[in-house]
């Protein structure tokens, strides 16, 4: 009698609960032709953004760093000079590195930036074959130049 309640009693539950699983419909997304819907509050991608004119909005203030809670993120920066202005600022980022393999996508690293240059957009194909693709460089980020007119 003890067998019957400690062994087949609960393999007969656990069969009811996966015979009620298999009457459900089915909820299968033909990935990569059909993508679901992610939510409104998505963060993946790190992009390092632009102004119109197409300075970088990234000043070097390592802000966004110094607010990261894996370490992921390392920036160096440079003084801006009259024949080489990369930022509106004195300062920009002439190095600037996250570890996607250490980022655990929490956002505090866009939302301690002052000027609005990292942003997390929802681009989540972020797969790689080599552990050094997953360091992202200043030129991996940044978005492209705006078309002038």
């Amino acid at each position: 009698m003890d067998l019957l309640k400690s062994v087949v009693k609960p393999m007969l539950a656990g069969l009811g609960i996966t015979r009620e699983r298999l009457k459900r419909d089915k909820i299968t997304f033909m990935y990569p032709e059909e993508v679901r819907e992610q939510h409104p509050r998505t963060r993946w991608r790190h992009v390092l953004t632009r102004y119109e004119s197409g300075l970088e909005r990234c000043i070097g203030c390592s802000l966004c760093a110094g607010a990261c809670p894996a370490r992921c993120i390392y920036v160096q920066a440079d003084e801006n000079t009259d024949d080489a202005r990369f930022s509106p600022g004195e300062r920009y980022a002439v190095r600037y590195e996250i570890n996607m393999l250490r980022c655990i996508f929490c956002g505090y690293c866009q939302e301690a930036c002052p000027t609005g240059a990292i942003v997390l957009r929802k681009d989540f194909e972020l797969a790689n074959y080599h552990r050094e693709q997953f360091v992202y460089t200043k030129e991996m980020l940044l978005e492209p130049m705006p078309i002038q007119k």
